[in-house]
């Protein structure tokens, strides 16, 4: 019933979405062809100036006749210019319809990839493998390789460690084990400054923040299957 409602769910918000392109490209089409209705006729100019000479065929001084002839060629470049003006505006027209569409395309995946970042974050991350190298001061999360420094490699073991006896650490405890001294005597803020610095040297917030769980009141574990962690 939840497959069927998600599938739906997805096939209106798909409709939608080409609905609003299709939308768009139509407003801007009509936009197009008013502008392109509206603009003066590129002849009308040079319509103009033929009624001159009919209407003053009697002009025959050279004066007269160079003023129509200028005349004329104004209108042969009136019409030119309109020509390459219409030209531009559908260049623009078609950079706008453009620029919407990809505008549209980029909010959809902006929305699909919150949605995506949101069920990660309430369901954690899904880690199929995490291999711990002390050597290599390296830590391979699903085959992405992250390099560490030797504080946090030793911060990363600890919780690795922790989490496949299915404990969960304090800060204080964390902060024993690295030292070797006892977690009474070991100060709860020296723990927490290791993890900070753990989930700073991953780098990725999204994967630090929810690799590294903060459990109230309890402490620190890593929010992974037990049996997919490796350490050599």
């Amino acid at each position: 019933m939840d497959t069927s409602s998600a599938t739906e769910a997805r096939e209106i918000g798909n409709r939608i979405i080409v609905a609003g392109i299709a939308a768009i490209v139509l407003i801007l089409l009509i936009a197009a062809v008013m502008l392109f209705i509206n603009l003066p006729d590129a002849n009308a100019f040079n319509a103009r100036v033929e009624q001159l000479f009919i209407a003053n065929d009697s002009l025959t001084g050279n004066t007269e006749i160079k003023l129509l002839e200028i005349l004329a060629q104004s209108g042969t470049a009136f019409s030119d210019t309109l020509s390459s003006y219409r030209f531009v505006i559908f260049v623009l027209l078609v950079f706008a319809t453009a620029l919407l569409i990809a505008a549209v395309a980029f909010l959809v995946m902006l929305i699909a990839l919150t949605r995506r970042m949101s069920r990660i974050e309430r369901k954690g991350i899904e880690v199929n493998s995490l291999l711990i190298s002390r050597d290599q001061k390296s830590v391979y999360l699903n085959d992405f390789e992250f390099k560490l420094t030797e504080a946090a490699i030793e911060t990363l073991s600890v919780l690795a460690e922790a989490r496949m006896d299915d404990e969960v650490l304090s800060g204080a405890e964390i902060e024993g084990v690295i030292s070797g001294r006892d977690a009474s005597d070991c100060d709860e803020a020296a723990g927490a400054t290791r993890i900070k610095r753990l989930r700073d040297t991953l780098g990725n917030q999204m994967v630090s923040e929810l690799l590294v769980k903060n459990i109230a009141r309890k402490g620190y574990m890593l929010a992974i299957d037990k049996d997919v962690i490796r350490m050599v």
